[in-house]
Order: structure tokens, then sequence, then C-alpha cells
């Protein structure tokens, strides 16, 4: 067929004739052959997690690529880590993904995330040849900001002019009287300024020389005539002089914590239902309550003596992540009577009253 339509494949000879004395000469064929450039697709990309930065509500993601000059983009795709290990099932459903194409470089910010909420994030090398993916990386934003919210303080607190740092003054200052402010006697509190209903949160709180204070979180609902922790919309861990304590519902229990505290690590997972309290300069965990919240909570300040001060919007730190919930098992405690003891705001400590 080839030589009826191409006179050039038509050898200048008899074709009756034997062709053993006839070669075709493929070298020029040969050297175009061996000197193709077959493009493969990239190898994948690499996450540097110790590159990457978070705010409360952003993520900067860094990765490297083996092959940067053959990409010709990256695209990069996260959603909220749920607790799934099968990453291979994650990746598969598609719909909870979301996706940034067309990145030149290998850095991204990703703007508008949920603060104190964990995010996997794949990055895809791509060229003409087609792409693969990075391994997935699990990178969180830092805990919501607050500060301390002037119009629930108690006339008889001074907060400085960042709303960080509370004091207890006992000059009766003029504030008027607004329904969020602490207000009943005793009762020298102050909330943040920020209600939480999802997330992972935490914050520490710079104790100082004050020896009776109280901190956790609270309802929007929560009386401001009496102390936090008396009642069922709010839970706290306090100090009274050398005693140390965990409060809600009215039902006080003494808990173990180093007189030397100065700094107290409070970390709120409200998506997982609990509420603990640390010892942030040795890194250990000194309580847990196990929370089935219905409503946001706020966090919750009292003081008594002295002055504290607020850090907010901080990263979770690698000694409280995943701590375990001891509140069940020390509730079965109480039950049995092996922690049944006399508050000591009941044991004759007067300057507790």
């Amino acid at each position: 067929m080839a030589t009826a339509s191409s006179q050039v494949l038509i050898p200048d000879v008899n074709l009756n004739e034997a062709f053993d004395n006839f070669a075709l000469d493929f070298s020029r064929e040969k050297k175009i052959l061996e000197g193709l450039d077959y493009l493969t697709a990239p190898n994948p990309p690499s996450i540097r997690e110790e590159l990457c930065t978070a705010s409360h509500d952003t993520i900067t993601v860094h990765w490297t690529s083996e092959d940067e000059f053959s990409v010709t983009s990256y695209e990069l795709q996260y959603t909220i880590y749920t607790g799934q290990t099968n990453f291979i099932s994650l990746y598969n459903s598609a719909d909870s993904w979301m996706i940034v194409p067309n990145i030149k470089q290998n850095h991204y910010t990703v703007h508008g995330l949920q603060s104190g909420t964990r995010y996997i994030f794949f990055v895809k090398a791509i060229n003409q040849a087609g792409s693969r993916n990075s391994e997935p990386a699990r990178l969180k934003t830092n805990s919501q900001p607050f500060k301390l919210d002037p119009k629930t303080a108690h006339k008889k607190l001074r907060l400085s002019n960042d709303c960080l740092t509370m004091e207890k003054d006992e000059s009766s200052l003029k504030k008027s009287h607004t329904p969020e402010r602490f207000s009943g006697t005793g009762s020298y509190g102050a909330a943040g300024n920020v209600f939480i209903d999802s997330g992972c949160h935490y914050w520490e709180v710079l104790l100082g020389a004050s020896t009776w204070y109280a901190v956790g979180v609270a309802y929007k609902s929560a009386p401001k005539n009496e102390w936090s922790g008396k009642n069922s919309s709010s839970w706290v861990f306090s100090r009274c002089n050398n005693n140390f304590l965990v409060r809600h519902d009215g039902k006080e229990m003494l808990v173990e914590a180093s007189l030397q505290l100065r700094r107290l690590g409070v970390l709120l997972d409200y998506d997982n239902n609990s509420l603990s309290f640390h010892d942030a300069m040795n890194s250990q965990h000194i309580h847990t309550f196990e929370i089935s919240f219905l409503l946001p909570v706020v966090p919750t300040f009292m003081i008594w003596n002295k002055s504290i001060m607020i850090l907010s919007g901080l990263p979770v730190p690698d000694f409280v992540d995943g701590v375990p919930s001891d509140f069940q098992e020390q509730q079965q405690q109480q039950q049995m009577g092996l922690c049944r003891q006399e508050s000591p705001y009941l044991t004759g400590m007067k300057t507790c009253h």
C-alpha cells in the first residue's frame, strides 16, 4: 500500500529480485529518538511544618520540591481535621476540601479560617505530564484572642488601659450598672470580650503574687452576683491561700498544685467538651472538667487580692495536646468517698470569706 501511494518509497530495483542486498538506514531516525526529552510528572513536594506559621484565622503553608524547575504550578488543598486517621478516604471525600489552584511560589497564606481549629493540608505539584501530592500535614490556627471586657468588671476592680490586667481596688469607682457587670458583694470578677462556641482555645493567666483567685468559663446566663462556680453555668479553678480547688454547681473538690504556681494555662476544647487547667511553667496537668456544652461560653476571672494578667490568642502547647480527661475518675472517687473533703472555704479559713 505504501509503494502504491508514494513514489519515494519505491526502490529503483526490480521488485521481483531478492532483497538480500538491500538495507534500510535508520541511523538518522535513531539519533532523533535518542534525543527525545521524556517529561514526567514532578516528584511529590514536601510541606515544611517547621516553617509554617499561624494566627487565629490564618495559616501560612511552606513547602519544597525537588523538581522545582519542571513544576508549572502548585495546588493547595485543605479541610478541617475531624480526627479521621484514614487520609485516603478523607482525601476522596472531595466535597469537604477547599482548593487554591495555580500557585506559582512555594508558600501560600490561607485566610478566613476558624480559630483554634486543626486543618489537613496537601500540596500538589503540577506540570504537563501530570501531578503528584505531598504527604498530608496537620496544622492548626491559634486560639481566639480576647481582652477583659470593661462593661463586665466589678466596680472594685481596676483594669489596665490595654484591658489585659485586672487589679483589686478597694476604692469604689464610679461605674454604671449593666446586666453584664459582676455586682455581688465579694464577686470581684470580669469576663473576656468573646464568646466561644467551637474550636480548641488556650490562654494563660499570669498570677503574680495573688493567692486568692478563680479562673474558668461561664455561660452568658451565669449569675453575676455570686462567685463563679457556685452555679450550674460556670466552671472554675481557684486558689485560696495554700489550697487549690475546682468548683462547679456549688460543688468543690481539692486538687494538687504547686504553691509556686505563677502561670496558669487554660485549655478550652469546645468541640470535645472539655476544660482543663495546667501549670504552664512546669508543663503539668492539674485538672480537667468534662462538660457537655449547650451554649457559647466566655472566659471569666475573679480576684480577691493583688492582680492578674491574661495572655490570649496563643497556640496550643504540645504538652497540653491530647491530655486525657480524669474528671470522670475523680467523680467516681468522690462517690466512693476517696476524695470527699470539706471545702477550704468552710474549714475556718476566715480570710477566704
